[in-house]
């Protein structure tokens, strides 16, 4: 067994995000939180949450020497972070002027991606649910179970751990439809890390438990056609409880 108290003293200095994540365990609380395997892991952890929970704003200015200070750490680790979340489309980077949160989503761009997600998820899941087996519905059980596993984490943390892993449970979904160009043509558009952004909020997460319930019992049912509507309405919802942060 790993010995978390240690852990949590070497990465204490990293800022208390990491510390938090490092102690949930002590505690006996069942949480699925990714466990930094190295200090650019945990740096990279803690700033993935406060963009996810909006503590740095979209479009809001990053510097590295304000990290540093910050989390008490030197500017390798945290240049490798802002690097791996510029990857994932959350940080920009400009020659001479460094980095700045990507700015949020605009309207006409959520009404289109969710658009996209109409048009390509449904067929997804029900393909996925055509080709169903008992590993495959084994390890979507297991993505569906951490994102109900996180109550007694810390706020910020448990949604943004929310955020990447509803990410990898849409994404899994399009990995076993077994459309290659689909999935990456979905994973390029970052959806879910921009949509997560547009509202810090419950609702976001425990109705969209609710959603993740009913494809799950059709992927269990191996019905396409019931995965197909779970899904469908899944982003109708999703659509729906996120489009009043434009108002």
């Amino acid at each position: 067994m790993l010995d978390v108290e240690s852990r949590a003293s070497s990465f204490f200095n990293a800022g208390r995000y990491f510390h938090l994540m490092a102690t949930s365990d002590i505690h006996g609380e069942n949480t699925s939180l990714a466990r930094p395997s190295s200090l650019a892991g945990g740096v990279y952890e803690a700033i993935f949450a406060q963009l996810m929970s909006l503590k740095i704003a979209p479009g809001a200015r990053i510097t590295v020497d304000g990290l540093v200070r910050e989390m008490n750490v030197s500017q390798t680790p945290i240049r490798e972070a802002l690097g791996r979340l510029e990857g994932e489309g959350l940080v920009l980077r400009t020659h001479l002027v460094g980095y700045r949160a990507t700015p949020q989503i605009t309207r006409n761009g959520f009404d289109e991606l969710y658009e996209l997600r109409l048009a390509l998820e449904p067929e997804a899941a029900a393909k996925t649910a055509a080709g169903m087996d008992d590993d495959r519905l084994s390890e979507m059980r297991t993505l569906a179970g951490g994102m109900a596993g996180n109550a007694g984490a810390d706020e910020q943390l448990r949604y943004s751990d929310f955020a990447r892993q509803d990410a990898e449970f849409h994404d899994r979904i399009l990995q076993f439809a077994g459309n290659g160009l689909i999935r990456e043509t979905l994973r390029l558009q970052h959806a879910h890390f921009h949509i997560f952004r547009l509202m810090f909020h419950w609702r976001v997460t425990a109705e969209a438990l609710d959603e993740h319930e009913a494809i799950m019992a059709a992927f269990e049912q191996r019905s396409p056609e019931a995965a197909r509507e779970a899904m469908r309405i899944h982003i109708i919802n999703s659509r729906a409880r996120l489009l009043p942060a434009f108002d």
